[in-house]
């Protein structure tokens, strides 16, 4: 006979990584199931099934359902945060270029399989859950709002557009380059690269050219 058995590879405690790795993937089997059978009808014993975990170890983190509800929310509200320098590298000089750049950004950021199902469950749950619609306007969109105004306020000082309501212009950008194309997206229609390339160029030139001075 031999000493001691050899400790099998990959036994014993899960790393760091490997634990961060199986909560992401608890926040995001969470939120599909809460965006397939509604947040009524999904059970945590559903989410444990799916997770091949037990129930307690579900509790062990989450107080209650609605506290594993927001916490998957609120982790796809963080991949759709565009970092500040990300931003800034889209800058590079040309008013009309940037917005379109800007434009083009959030739109693709709502094409992503997290960006699609982020929409569904705001629309779905935020009457349930009004804060969710608060949280991602506040750390999704309005960081990139506060960025136009940076650069509409510039072009506003260098005399390239009229003095304006920035912040106005601001939300009028949101609502017409990125809203409308989004809510087409959400409600199921498609569209094509050409067409968004088209719908954000024309819509750009739209609103730059009401600020030209006059």
């Amino acid at each position: 006979m031999h000493g001691s058995t050899p400790t099998r590879k990959g036994a014993g405690r899960p790393t760091k990584e490997q634990a961060e790795a199986r909560f992401e993937e608890l926040l995001d089997t969470a939120l599909d199931l809460f965006l397939q059978h509604g947040y009524e009808l999904t059970t945590i014993e559903m989410i444990a099934t799916a997770m091949n975990m037990t129930k307690r170890t579900v509790y062990a983190k989450f107080e209650d359902k609605s506290a594993l509800f927001l916490a998957a929310v609120q982790r796809a509200i963080e991949r759709q945060i565009v970092p500040r320098g990300d931003l800034e590298a889209l800058d590079k000089g040309d008013l009309a270029e940037t917005l379109e750049a800007i434009g083009r950004l959030r739109i693709e950021q709502v094409m992503t399989p997290n960006g699609m199902r982020l929409q569904h469950i705001i629309q779905s749950e935020s009457y349930r859950f009004p804060q969710i619609f608060e949280a991602n306007f506040q750390q999704s969109a309005r960081p990139v709002m506060d960025f136009i105004i940076e650069l509409l306020d510039r072009a506003v000082a260098k005399g390239m557009i009229a003095p304006t309501d920035t912040k106005m212009v601001s939300s009028a950008f949101m609502s017409m380059v990125v809203g409308g194309q989004v809510r087409t997206l959400v409600g199921g229609m498609s569209l094509t690269k050409h067409e968004i390339e088209k719908n954000v160029r024309f819509t750009v030139s739209l609103l730059l050219d009401g600020l030209r001075p006059r």
